[in-house]
């Protein structure tokens, strides 16, 4: 109930607004411990999903022959339910954050998602989660490319569904990203990013907390020890592998590569998650916590001109969730969770009001 939604006055923010307001995501109980953003984020990032869920994992190729991984989440013994809450039909894209860590919050949204109708689909970057490395390259933080064969991919899959896409933590980059360089032609529906990273370059930058950078860190280093074969003909291992920081890392393994090094600056020219926000033309819902010890102050890490600027973007600014936390009462209950879903759900029933208003076809 003390949350704020900054936005571009709009048919659809009034509707969004009256959603919200009848959702029990925002009115839930409280977690114990709201002060502790440092907890929530741990508990973030070690609770593990219940029941366990089955995976399905698919790999696609790409046009240089590289590799990622689709995790189609099927559920406990395959069963799907199709509740009121979303689109029976409705792929929903998860991405993890830019480590390719998924946590068990993200496969406990994955199981929500499944339970309400949605077809979940976890996106694995290339090296990242078991996803075999058959190139010397990996994605860059803000490099879209992968992304859109994905993207298309699912559109000739399911070329009658609804595509949304919801991204975690710093993979809101990629997201961020994709849509504006999108634009209309991004063949999503609508899309939320839960506590996203909006300027990166200041991200890697400042100090991080090492309660979340350290466990990321490690995470990286364990997936890419695998390839030290094959990307030591592009980057320096050993000056990976001894990285003491994210952007130690980044920077060496993007930066100073031994075919084609780049500066830090320029880097970020072509990967800044925002550098084309203004083309986007989805629906986005931003949900942040103002005590966000990741992100950061929000003064300095949220562009709040963006939201009151931009009909899409819609800022969903708590006092209290952590990183990616957003917890209450309850085991593996996130009020965070059910309030992207119901995001959704509000987008999917404005579309259909204002495509009978209007008399316009639907898709084929």
């Amino acid at each position: 109930g003390r949350c704020r939604l900054l936005c571009k006055p709009s048919a659809l923010a009034q509707h969004l607004v009256r959603s919200l307001g009848r959702s029990s995501a925002l009115w839930g109980g409280h977690w114990p411990w709201p002060r502790w953003p440092q907890l929530q984020m741990l508990r973030q990032l070690l609770q593990v999903p219940e029941p366990e869920l089955a995976v399905a994992r698919e790999l696609l190729q790409l046009p240089d022959t590289g590799l990622v991984a689709l995790d189609w989440l099927v559920g406990p013994r395959g069963a799907r339910s199709s509740s009121s809450g979303g689109s029976p039909s409705s792929v929903l894209l998860l991405i993890p954050n830019a480590a390719g860590k998924v946590t068990g919050g993200l496969l406990q949204l994955g199981l929500q998602a499944l339970e309400r109708g949605f077809i979940p689909v976890i996106f694995n970057r290339r090296g990242h989660n078991g996803c075999p490395l058959t190139t010397p390259r990996l994605q860059p933080f803000g490099d879209p490319r992968d992304l859109r064969e994905v993207v298309t991919y699912l559109y000739c899959r399911y070329p009658t569904a609804p595509l949304l896409a919801l991204s975690e933590g710093s993979g809101s980059g990629l997201l961020l990203a994709y849509l504006g360089e999108s634009g209309s032609s991004s063949r999503l529906a609508a899309a939320a990013c839960i506590s996203p990273i909006f300027r990166a370059r200041d991200w890697f930058e400042a100090t991080m907390p090492w309660l979340y950078e350290w466990p990321l860190l490690l995470h990286l280093k364990r997936g890419l020890s695998r390839y030290v074969g094959s990307l030591s003909e592009a980057v320096d291992m050993t000056r990976l592998l001894s990285s003491r920081s994210l952007r130690e890392l980044e920077e060496t393994l993007f930066c100073q590569t031994k075919s084609h090094p780049t500066s830090w600056e320029a880097y970020w020219e072509r990967n800044e998650p925002l550098r084309d926000a203004d083309e986007a033309a989805v629906p986005v819902l931003c949900l942040c916590s103002a005590d966000d010890p990741v992100r950061g102050p929000p003064a300095r890490s949220l562009p709040l001109e963006l939201f009151r600027s931009s009909p899409y973007f819609f800022l969903l600014l708590t006092p209290r969730g952590g990183h990616c936390g957003f917890p209450r009462r309850g085991p593996g209950r996130c009020w965070g969770h059910e309030a992207v879903l119901e995001f959704f759900r509000a987008m999917a029933e404005f579309l259909r009001v204002e495509e009978r208003r209007k008399g316009l076809p639907r898709p084929r």
